[in-house]
């Protein structure tokens, strides 16, 4: 496997390895890929946390997702916070350990020029209040948009896929997988901290998962986010199953192998379907973790998360 550290390209045979690799194997896989890990990556854990600015009424009819309006779904509903709630979050996760903090907006896009100024005065203020690095997700974002926020002290622009071009209709309708592709190149060619991954556990396929990877890899991502689907009541994807937590495992030593040098971080879902195999994800190839609560599920407690990397030995 180390041939990728001198830019040869990935082998579909090494990558079958993985995906094929029974209970004995995989941990063979994980001193492997821990190794190349360590050659591109420090040995410590980059830890972000986020904020659901603007919750529900999505146009979107994305299957998994609790905000869309398609769903007939038991979470809160609100507007765009104000600049002052926003802080005070941020802040919150700034003691909690983290590095990065994102304002994360419901919706295809901002389209307000009221909502965009109080975004603008947002990163403004956590900017000039805290040390966090500060990032966003507001859906597809145009360049002008993208540079305001630049001017204003945003680092980081994080988009999601979601699933690979190939099962994108199965999940999303309405909107083109062009769209999402065009604003990660966007924030990407503007100069951001570019994030952008996708929920697994779907139904996609490893060949689905494996496309996704290459995709990544293409648009020279910073950070890959990754989510293991937490089924919602009232969504269109409420019964479907967790993913074993080897399959997890797994998908993170996939994203690794395949996009060698990049932040793979792990995000929502991982209590539930790892449960007690959340410590492997660092074996396995992560490099990242989001701590707190997500978008309309409750997460970890950060201190729990605190202890388990310091158990770890990792330098928090």
């Amino acid at each position: 496997m180390e041939y990728i550290l001198n830019g040869k390209e990935v082998k579909r045979d090494d990558i079958d390895k993985i995906i094929n690799a029974n209970r004995v194997e995989i941990f063979q896989i994980f001193y492997l890929i821990s190794k190349l890990k360590e050659q591109c990556k420090k040995d410590d854990v980059k830890l972000c946390s986020i904020i659901n600015a603007k919750s529900g009424k999505c146009p979107e009819n994305c299957a998994f997702c609790a905000q869309s309006s398609h769903h007939k779904t038991d979470i809160k509903i609100f507007d765009l916070l104000s600049p002052q709630d926003i802080l005070q979050r941020a802040k919150i996760a700034e003691r909690a350990g983290a590095e990065r903090f994102s304002i994360v907006t419901s919706g295809t896009s901002i389209k307000k020029r009221d909502n965009k100024d109080s975004i603008i005065e947002t990163v403004k203020l956590i900017k000039s209040s805290t040390t966090l690095k500060i990032c966003a997700s507001l859906g597809i974002c145009d360049r002008d948009f993208l540079n305001e926020l630049k001017d204003a002290g945003l680092t980081g622009y994080h988009h999601n896929l979601e699933t690979s071009a190939s099962f994108f209709n199965n999940i999303c309708t309405t909107h083109n997988y062009k769209e999402d592709i065009e604003t990660v190149k966007s924030a990407k060619e503007i100069g951001f901290y570019t994030c952008s991954g996708g929920i697994f556990g779907l139904g996609e396929s490893w060949d689905d998962r494996v496309e996704m990877a290459n995709t990544l890899k293409e648009l020279d991502v910073d950070s890959i986010a990754i989510n293991f689907l937490n089924p919602i009541k009232g969504t269109k994807l409420e019964n479907a199953h967790f993913l074993d937590p080897f399959e997890c495992l797994k998908i993170v030593s996939l994203f690794r192998f395949i996009n060698i040098d990049k932040d793979i971080r792990i995000c929502g879902g991982r209590e539930l379907n790892l449960r007690d195999f959340q410590g492997l994800l660092f074996a396995a190839g992560a490099n990242g973790l989001m701590i707190g609560d997500y978008l309309t599920t409750k997460g970890r407690k950060s201190e729990d998360d605190i202890q388990m990397l310091s158990d770890l030995g990792f330098n928090i």
